[in-house]
């Protein structure tokens, strides 16, 4: 290992306070990270096909059962509650407000979002421009953009996060219960009416019920293996009853093949998944701690997290650009057959194509992830909530139908969250700098 590498590795390492939950910063990359690599690998590219985006879920069916597995993003709402719990009460012992804190978060999630969109907007017109089909524009910007679903969703939960703390604090374990037996609701009606826009609340619900459990960790509620492993019985055993006697599918990624999604809208079956999981992962706790205190991987983990908001924004438009450049070059040689034996074997080497690629896209973008200090006084209350709401709501729709139709750009939905972030204080605009008082 370089020498340079040791020595920084070293000093962040020393660098770091002794109360750093060190964990937390880990699951949260190696979440991110698989979401990646699933992704790269679930999306199937052929030279006859074109781009399928459920291709391996769709022609594999024996693949559907590691999903419980591979689908990890409860993890991220897992650490995303012991996070946003932690900033919260700092925010509250230094009396900074709701309004403010709110739009802190936003721009650290929001802002890396300006340049995607704006890429994305540029290449959507240049293609129909240049006499691209609407269908073939409108598949790339919405494969590229799948990312945003998860990030509208993470969003509504960061806006009732401090509410939901205070009912945690109140009402401990019944404040989940209660927001998982809603959301249980919800999917009765959604299922039995079939009915998908029925299902659209538990995108907050489930998550913001799940969420709560990084609550119950930050405060020691999870903190004894035999808490943990309860807590994984009942993700597993809960999960198994849905799937096994319920009308839920196996899957817990999306296929084309299941009349029903879990994860769209969310199920509730994702947050018995995400219970079976909390329960695995803080059992390994304190092993993962001790391992993390080698300098090289917690420099690893440091790394990926300062970039991981464009690390993850970015690795569609990775596979999308070269995927497009593959099948426009007819370059049938480097485009197996999916699912065939040569196709699993060179895996491992289109993952390190695409890092190379997301790679220089993060060096490029990744700037956007450390917007400078914001010392403006606190907004009113209701401009951050209507930010939040306009950025939702546009990506919502964009991960679902791209920015195309068969009429050209659908203008609106990329310009929503865009105009959302600087008309209402997301945004810091020139000259309008205004210190606290």
């Amino acid at each position: 290992m370089p020498r340079s590498f040791l020595a920084q590795a070293r000093k962040v390492d020393e660098a770091t306070p002794d109360s750093r939950s060190r964990e937390v910063d880990f699951l949260r990359a190696a979440a991110i990270t698989v979401v990646v690599l699933g992704h790269w690998t679930i999306i199937a590219v052929s030279a006859t096909g074109g781009i399928e985006p459920h291709g391996l879920l769709d022609e594999a069916r024996w693949t559907h059962p590691l999903t419980w597995v591979f689908q990890v993003m409860p993890i991220f709402f897992l650490v995303g509650g012991y996070s946003n719990a932690l900033s919260w009460r700092s925010a509250r012992r230094r009396q900074t407000g709701y309004a403010e804190w709110l739009r802190a978060r936003l721009r650290r999630l929001g802002l890396p979002l300006i340049p995607l969109l704006l890429v994305w907007l540029a290449t959507c017109v240049i293609a129909l421009t240049a006499g691209a089909e609407p269908a073939s524009v409108q598949l790339a910007s919405q494969m590229a953009l799948v990312p945003t679903w998860f990030l509208a969703a993470y969003l509504l939960v960061v806006i009732v996060a401090p509410p939901c703390l205070i009912l945690w604090e109140k009402w401990g374990w019944w404040s989940i219960i209660a927001g998982i037996g809603l959301a249980g609701i919800i999917d009765l009606i959604s299922i039995a009416t079939e009915s998908t826009l029925a299902g659209y609340p538990n995108y907050l619900l489930v998550w913001a019920s799940f969420h709560q459990f990084g609550y119950a960790w930050l405060d020691g509620r999870l903190s004894s293996i035999r808490r943990c492993l309860l807590l994984f019985v009942i993700g597993a055993l809960g999960l198994g009853l849905l799937v096994g006697f319920g009308p839920y599918p196996v899957s817990m990624i999306t296929a084309g093949t299941d009349t029903i999604s879990n994860s769209a809208p969310t199920r509730v079956t994702m947050a018995f998944l995400g219970m079976a999981q909390a329960g695995i992962v803080l059992m390994l706790q304190r092993p993962l701690a001790a391992l993390l205190r080698s300098p090289g991987l917690w420099f690893l983990t440091v790394l990926v997290n300062q970039r991981i908001m464009t690390w993850f924004l970015w690795h569609l438009t990775a596979l999308t650009a070269l995927a497009n450049v593959l099948i426009g070059l007819h370059a049938d040689a480097v485009l197996p057959e999916p699912l065939t034996g040569i196709w699993w074997l060179t895996r491992p080497l289109w993952a390190l194509v695409l890092l190379a690629i997301t790679g220089v896209l993060v060096a490029i973008f990744g700037r956007f992830e450390t917007p400078a200090p914001d010392d403006r006084a606190a907004p009113p209350m209701w401009m951050p909530i209507v930010a939040s709401a306009a950025i939702c709501a546009g990506l919502a729709i964009m991960a679902d139908t791209g920015m195309v139709d068969g009429h050209g750009v659908t203008w609106i939905w990329p310009l929503l969250p865009l105009i959302g972030m600087v008309a209402f204080g997301v945004v810091r605009l020139p000259g309008r700098r205004t210190a606290k008082s």
